[in-house]
C-alpha cells in the first residue's frame, strides 16, 4: 500500500516535466509549491546582490570605491548588513496605532511578491497563466501604496504622514499615464489573424513572437514613446530617485519609514527593489519580447538556437574570468590574502555554474529565463544610472511632469495606436471626401 502511495506521488512529480503548462494550469500543486520557493528565493537573492550593485556602481561613477573591508570586493556587505538589522533594537513610537504599524510593511511586501504570480520567465516558468495578467499586475503592485499610507499615519508623525502623502498623490497621476502605455501595447496584441487581443502576460509575449517585432518597435515611433511613458512612470511608481519625493532625505528625514528601525525598516527595503524587478518584468514583458532571444524570427535555425542557447554558460565563465582577473591583479600583501582567497573561490563559484549550464539538458531549460533576466538586469543598471545622474524633482515638477506631460502623451499614443492600422481606411473615408468637397467649391475640379 505504501510502496504504491509512493509511486502514485513520485508520477504526480514527474508527470508535470513533459508538460507545456505553468504549474497553475497544469494543476500541479507540488510545482506550484516549488516555483513559489524559487521566487521567494530568487527574489530575496536578487535584492541583495542589487544592494551590493548599487553601492558598487554608485561608488564607481564617483570615483570611489565603495564597500571593500567586508568579504572580497565588499561582497559580503549585504549580509553583514542584514544581520546587523536582525540584532537591531525594534522601536515603535509611544503614540503610534502599533497594529497599523506593524501591518504596514508586510501590507508592502505582499503586494511586491504577490505580483510575481503571473511573471513569465518563460512559456512554462511561471507560477501560473491567468487571462488577465497584466490587470492582476497593474492592481495588485498599486496595493503598495496602501502600506505607506498606513506606515505614515500609523507612525503619529509628522514628515512620515506628509512622505505617505506624498506617496500616494504620486502614484495616481503616474498610474493613469502607465495604464493608457500598457493598453497601447495590449492593442497591439490585437493584430493578428483572429484580431483578438489578450491580457495574458504569456500571450503577450506569445504574440509578439507571432507578429516577428517586440512592441517597442512596432509602429515606430509609437511603440517607443509608449515605451518611454511607461518607464518614466515605472520610476516614480517605486519612488527611486528622481522621483524619490516620498523619501527626501533633506526634507522629510526618511519619508515614510522614518519611525520604523530593524526587521520592519528591512521589509521596506526589500519590497521597494522587489517592485522595481517587478515593474522592470512588466516593461520586458510588454515592449521587449520577454523570455525571447534577439532576433527569433530573423536569426533562427538550428544553428542559431545552439549559439544563443550558449550565452548562458559563457557569460557565468566570463564573469569568472573576470573574478581571476581581479585575483592577479590584488596586491601581494598578507592584508589581502583573505580577500585574494574568497574572490578566487567566488570565480570558481561562477565558473562552475557557467558549465553546468553548457550542460544541453539544462541550457535548453534556463536559456528563457536567463534572457528575461539580462533584459530585466538592464532595467535594474538603468534604475542606478538615474540616481547617480538626475537631481531630485520638486514636487510641483513631478506633478506637472504626470498630469501635463505623460497623460497627454499617452493619450495620444493611445488613440493613434488604435487608429494606425485604419489609417489608409481612414484617409479615403475621412480625410479625403472633404478635400473633393472644396476643391469642387473653388471650381478646380470638374
Amino acid at each position: 500500500m505504501g510502496h504504491d502511495l509512493m509511486g502514485q506521488i513520485f508520477q504526480y512529480i514527474q508527470s508535470y516535466l513533459s508538460s507545456d503548462q505553468t504549474p497553475g494550469a497544469a494543476g500541479n500543486m507540488f510545482w506550484v509549491l516549488i516555483y513559489i520557493l524559487a521566487v521567494f528565493v530568487g527574489l530575496s537573492i536578487a535584492v541583495i546582490a542589487m544592494n551590493w550593485l548599487e553601492r558598487k556602481i554608485l561608488a564607481h561613477m564617483q570615483v570611489r570605491l565603495g564597500p571593500m573591508r567586508v568579504g572580497p570586493h565588499g561582497l559580503l556587505q549585504p549580509i553583514a548588513d542584514a544581520i546587523k538589522l536582525l540584532l537591531k533594537e525594534d522601536i515603535i513610537p509611544s503614540e503610534a496605532d502599533v497594529a497599523i504599524f506593524w501591518m504596514a510593511p508586510f501590507m508592502v511586501v505582499l503586494a511586491a511578491f504577490t505580483v510575481f504570480i503571473v511573471v513569465p520567465f518563460g512559456p512554462t516558468h511561471a507560477v501560473t497563466d491567468m487571462n488577465i495578467g497584466i490587470l492582476f499586475m497593474l492592481g495588485v503592485s498599486s496595493l503598495s501604496v496602501l502600506g505607506i499610507v498606513m506606515a505614515g499615519w500609523a507612525s503619529n508623525s509628522h514628515y512620515p504622514l506628509i512622505g505617505a502623502l506624498r506617496s500616494s498623490a504620486q502614484m495616481v497621476s503616474y498610474e493613469v499615464a502607465m495604464g493608457l502605455a500598457v493598453v497601447s501595447a495590449i492593442v497591439m496584441t490585437s493584430l493578428n489573424a483572429s484580431g483578438t487581443g489578450t491580457l495574458s502576460m504569456i500571450g503577450i509575449v506569445q504574440a509578439q513572437q507571432e507578429q516577428g517585432v517586440w512592441f517597442i518597435f512596432k509602429f515606430f515611433p509609437l511603440g517607443l514613446i509608449a515605451f518611454f511613458i511607461f518607464a518614466v512612470a515605472m520610476v516614480a511608481e517605486t519612488n527611486r530617485a528622481p522621483f524619490d519625493l516620498a523619501e527626501a532625505e533633506s526634507e522629510l528625514t526618511a519619508g515614510f519609514h522614518t519611525e520604523y528601525s530593524g526587521f520592519r525598516w528591512s521589509l521596506f527595503f526589500l519590497a521597494e527593489y522587489s517592485a522595481m524587478i517587478a515593474v522592470s518584468s512588466i516593461a520586458v514583458t510588454l515592449w521587449l519580447g520577454g523570455w525571447l532571444r534577439p532576433f527569433p524570427n530573423l536569426l533562427n535555425g538550428s544553428t542559431w538556437d545552439l549559439i544563443f542557447s550558449l550565452f548562458p554558460g559563457v557569460t557565468f565563465l566570463f564573469l569568472a574570468a573576470m573574478c581571476f582577473f581581479n585575483v592577479v591583479r590584488m596586491p601581494k600583501h598578507p592584508f589581502f590574502r583573505i580577500q585574494t582567497i574568497g574572490l578566487a573561490g567566488f570565480g570558481v563559484v561562477l565558473g562552475l555554474i557557467g558549465l553546468v549550464m553548457l550542460v544541453p539538458a539544462v541550457r535548453i531549460r534556463v536559456q528563457d529565463i536567463f534572457w528575461f533576466s539580462a533584459k530585466v538586469a538592464a532595467f535594474m543598471y538603468l534604475y542606478i544610472w538615474y540616481r547617480g545622474t538626475f537631481p531630485r524633482y520638486r514636487f510641483d515638477q513631478l506633478m506637472q511632469m504626470g498630469w501635463k506631460v505623460l497623460l497627454p502623451m499617452g493619450l495620444g499614443v493611445l488613440i493613434l495606436t488604435a487608429t494606425w492600422p485604419m489609417r489608409h481606411e481612414l484617409w479615403s473615408q475621412v480625410i479625403t471626401p472633404p478635400w473633393h468637397v472644396m476643391l469642387r467649391l473653388l471650381r478646380l475640379e470638374d
